[in-house]
């Protein structure tokens, strides 16, 4: 892939679908997964738990289970054919280490399906579009804390889920604003800004994100850390020729004035529409964004607005 393209939609989900919960990162809180299946049950849908889920490493304990582990549950979940959709229950780290081990053949031919996670996942959003050429969901996780306690992003999650035509335009919450005015169309993609910057050079990885509106977010940061991504991807030369980006999220970052303004000073030179603080990531009553679908970033207003519904 030398530039985004529209990728392909999976289809949407109806009651009774079936859909898998892997942990490709860290491992899981219990309760916290119980509040998650019980909150998919309670919208028609059969969650099925990969058992790796439950695991942690032997030696590293922020990784649930090893390698190995991680990227065969996945797989597992990802090929069979009863599953609809394949839902993380949680980022952290560990999806780097594990996304070189998956078979990407008989994922392909397992056929197109809903994958939805963020944070650590965007490794895997990266690799999904890459290699399987698919379309994908950056939304709340199964067993997150933000996603249990708000119904905002339950609600914007389900109605992609369920009734995507609903959410084809996507506003941004409140407080989200121009950083620089203007429209611009292209390919949703991003993520978690760490997790892009340390893709570049890995096999598979997108060369670039011309054409694109790009989507990031990060937390946990320190702004000379944020400075050095963002740099570092303007030196590769990675955001040469993007459309338009959607500024997520930055919970537990530096103060955001201060963030703010390094954010124009990174990004403002790109001369291309941005908005600021639109709602997406690591933040209470996030909105799903998809990535894959092609669309139009008004900063003015506010909204992303999808060309087709983000699943078929």
């Amino acid at each position: 892939m030398t530039s985004p393209t529209p990728l392909t939609r999976p289809e949407r989900l109806a009651p009774g679908a079936r859909v898998a919960v892997v942990a490709p990162s860290g491992p899981v809180p219990e309760d916290r997964l119980e509040a998650g299946l019980d909150l998919l049950r309670g919208w028609d849908l059969e969650p099925v738990v990969e058992p790796q889920v439950r695991a942690v490493h032997d030696r590293f304990d922020y990784l649930a289970g090893s390698d190995a582990e991680r990227a065969a549950g996945l797989q597992r979940a990802w090929c069979d054919p009863s599953v609809d959709a394949v839902l993380c229950a949680r980022g952290g780290y560990g999806v780097q280490r594990m996304v070189d081990l998956l078979d990407w053949d008989a994922m392909r031919a397992a056929g197109p399906k809903v994958f939805v996670g963020y944070s650590d996942i965007t490794a895997l959003h990266e690799a999904f579009a890459a290699r399987l050429g698919l379309a994908t969901l950056h939304g709340p996780m199964v067993a997150a804390a933000d996603f249990l306690k708000s119904s905002r992003a339950q609600d914007h999650l389900r109605a992609t889920l369920f009734e995507p035509e609903t959410v084809r335009t996507i506003t941004a919450v409140d407080g989200g604003r121009p950083l620089v005015g203007g429209t611009a169309r292209g390919v949703t993609l991003g993520g978690c800004l760490c997790l892009l910057a340390a893709d570049l050079g890995a096999p598979h990885a997108r060369p670039s994100a011309a054409g694109g509106l790009l989507c990031l977010e990060d937390t946990g940061e320190e702004a000379y850390r944020i400075d050095r991504y963002l740099t570092q991807l303007l030196r590769a030369g990675w955001l040469d020729g993007v459309a338009g980006i959607l500024l997520g999220s930055w919970a537990e970052c530096d103060a955001y004035d201060g963030l703010r303004a390094l954010l124009v000073d990174r990004l403002g030179g790109l001369g291309v529409p941005i908005v600021e603080e639109f709602g997406f990531g690591h933040c209470e009553g996030a909105l799903t964004i998809p990535f894959g679908i092609p669309g139009e970033l008004d900063a003015d207003a506010r909204t992303l607005t999808l060309d087709v519904p983000a699943l078929a």
